[in-house]
């Protein structure tokens, strides 16, 4: 069986080594003796698959990437131009959709999540009338909410272009709708989505890393590096399994009724490690057969 490699972002400046962001956790995953190579970010988002791959070994065999955030299409142009090189993903395209957008994910973790409803849109549609989302809102019934797209929120504009007091209010809801897509501008990532806001007990999220089903990891979240929960793991365990997703991560909160509510599940390729952290112990689980 051919060992798996990893692929890491390259430095914009300089192209030979990988991204600073990631140069610590690059060196972690030479140590396993695994594979190594480097794409270009920045060309893989201009829609130059071709271009970002140049550094990638022919016939090279398949990798995790580990690097920065792309829309799905785009990783979908990155699968096919590494095939074009006789390599491969070990995340395919629709595993990578499946677990880096919400509507990929929610069916599975219904129940385990807040309630959430959500409306496509591409940055260059017309924003849909304000009504839109009073209907829209009108699922999930009376309460606060939460404004994300598919994969972000903007919770640093919390009050701007996050947070509705009240879902059943349509002008605020409207209002926040408008800035949130105002802000998110060409960066909105599937559409809209309305979440059931729920209360969290202070202390953080926790990260959980699953490999193949089985929780390898447990980390503070990026946001909170000095916080560490310890949450419940075997109901989102399952949740999991049946996502069939190969490396994905949870967020975990514990609310205030003593419930641990998974926040959001990414895919792990692009989740974030609190800073200092190299991932050395995760790189290891990856290259077992």
């Amino acid at each position: 069986m051919t060992t798996p490699g990893f692929l890491f972002c390259s430095d914009p400046l300089r192209p030979r080594l990988p991204d600073p962001q990631f140069a610590q956790e690059a060196a972690a995953a030479r140590r396993t003796g695994a594979p190594g190579a480097l794409v270009d970010h920045d060309a893989l988002l201009a829609g130059d698959a071709e271009s970002a791959v140049g550094r990638v070994r022919r016939d090279s065999g398949p990798y995790w990437y580990r690097g920065w955030m792309m829309p799905s299409d785009r990783y979908t142009e990155l699968e096919r131009a590494l095939v074009a090189r006789g390599c491969s993903l070990l995340t395919d395209a629709s595993a990578y959709r499946t677990a880096h957008e919400l509507p990929g994910w929610y069916g599975t973790f219904d129940g385990l999540t807040p309630p959430s409803v959500w409306h496509a849109l591409s940055p260059e549609d017309p924003p849909p009338p304000p009504a839109t989302w009073a209907v829209l809102a009108g699922a999930l019934g009376s309460g606060p909410g939460i404004v994300k797209d598919y994969v972000k929120s903007r919770k640093h504009e919390w009050h701007e272009a996050c947070f509705v007091p009240e879902l059943g209010d349509t002008d605020r809801l409207a209002a926040v709708v408008g800035r949130f897509l105002g802000l998110q501008a060409d960066f909105l990532a599937g559409g809209v989505v309305l979440r059931a806001y729920e209360p969290f007990v202070p202390g953080g999220e926790a990260r959980v890393w699953w490999v193949d089903g089985e929780a390898v990891r447990v980390t503070a979240h990026p946001d909170t590096p000095g916080s560490l929960p310890d949450p419940g793991l075997d109901a989102v365990g399952e949740a999991v399994r049946a996502l069939g997703c190969r490396w994905v991560t949870t967020d975990m909160a514990l609310r205030e009724d003593g419930v641990w509510r998974v926040v959001e599940v990414g895919d792990g390729q692009v989740s974030g490690l609190p800073s200092g952290d190299d991932g050395g112990n995760l790189f290891g689980a990856l290259l077992r057969p």
